[in-house]
């Protein structure tokens, strides 16, 4: 494969540069094109057409949430949203996410030529790879520097493995649920088909702090169940799904027969924090056969092994299947360790979460 042609596209200079410094950084990149809004950058796409676009939601003459609209009408194309940390920018970038942007990279507050000294440098490319192999077809229908130095930690890094302890007998069921990239469009076609009273739900989607409040928002305001950003302590309830917080590992946890979420600090899991790994685990130790453990669209493999040690556990598991997939990375690993069940399509989901609610309240 050739190099992932990329366009930048930011009315900041300077942002410009850093983001294409960083990009090209990588051997397999390479920034076809800059843009100081979407005006310059569609005259530019008309000479060559780049494999992703990088763009900033606040700029003059058209902002980036209406050329996305454009782009994803006209001819649709991976974009990763490079944003600002705020609440507005919050707001605007789950509009970008809903309209079919594949993920999010934050621009630093203080100094944007941190970004070269930062974490976000290698996110960047990670997210700029990882939109480059997203099935686009599948995106729209549902509407760094080199990674080999940084060393990869697994679940242990937080908890312990699952024993073979016998779990205390409870009526409760719970559905732990793990994407990424594809993911946020993916979770609002399960979670807007559940009806208000279903199983109790823990979710980690890959995103950055901040957004996820506002990605939790948005979908309390569409769903008939109860969505929320993650707290400390917080019960997991039939007609709830709490969403662990950017920047933070969530698990679940037992007080008597009640199910409740630890949201905690720590070191990144499979490059991630939160980390689909991180939760499952959690789940395989505490609820075991009264788990639903699902895996969908994403790049990588978080939550693989933490699905098969659910599934070891007694939960029945499940994988979004490859045809739905915006990116088949996460549930083929787990296909490929045995983690699996059942691998179905992204719209049969609703209806496995909705049976473990009706099988154990005898509906």
């Amino acid at each position: 494969m050739g190099k992932i042609k990329v366009m930048v596209v930011d009315d900041s200079a300077v942002v410009r540069e850093v983001v294409k410094q960083v990009l090209e950084s990588d051997p397999g990149i390479q920034v076809i094109a800059t843009a100081m809004d979407p005006i310059f950058a569609m005259e530019k796409m008309k000479t060559q057409w780049p494999d992703v676009i990088v763009l900033d939601i606040e700029m003059p003459r058209m902002d980036g949430l209406t050329f996305l609209h454009k782009i994803m009408a006209e001819r649709p194309t991976p974009i990763v949203i490079c944003s600002t940390l705020t609440e507005k920018g919050a707001q605007a970038t789950m509009q970008a996410l809903a309209a079919g942007a594949t993920s999010i990279i934050t621009k630093p507050k203080m100094g944007v030529k941190r970004f070269l000294l930062e974490d976000a440098s290698n996110d960047l490319v990670e997210a700029v790879k990882a939109a480059a192999r997203v099935n686009v077809r599948r995106l729209v229908d549902t509407t760094v520097v080199n990674m080999q130095f940084v060393k990869k930690l697994n679940a242990d890094a937080i908890l312990a493995p699952p024993d073979s302890t016998t779990l205390a007998q409870t009526s409760e069921q719970i559905v732990a649920i793990g994407t990424s990239t594809g993911g946020t469009q993916a979770l609002e076609v399960v979670l807007t088909a559940l009806p208000r009273i279903c199983a109790g739900i823990v979710i980690v989607q890959h995103m950055p702090a901040v957004f996820t409040e506002a990605f939790a928002q948005r979908l309390d305001s569409l769903c008939q169940i109860e969505v929320l950003e993650a707290k400390n302590n917080d019960r997991v309830i039939p007609g709830r799904a709490l969403i662990a917080p950017g920047g933070k590992h969530m698990l679940l946890k037992r007080s008597g027969a009640q199910y409740l979420v630890e949201v905690i600090d720590g070191p990144l899991v499979n490059r991630h924090r939160p980390s689909v790994d991180v939760l499952f685990r959690s789940v395989a130790k505490v609820a075991g056969k009264n788990a639903l453990g699902v895996i969908m669209t994403g790049m990588g493999d978080d939550g693989a092994r933490g699905l098969k040690e659910m599934r070891d556990s007694g939960s029945y598991t499940i994988g979004e299947n490859e045809e739905t997939c915006v990116v088949y990375g996460m549930p083929k690993e787990a296909m490929k360790l045995g983690a699996v069940c059942e691998e179905i399509p992204l719209q049969q989901i609703a209806a496995k979460i909705s049976l473990v609610h009706a099988m154990v309240s005898g509906r």
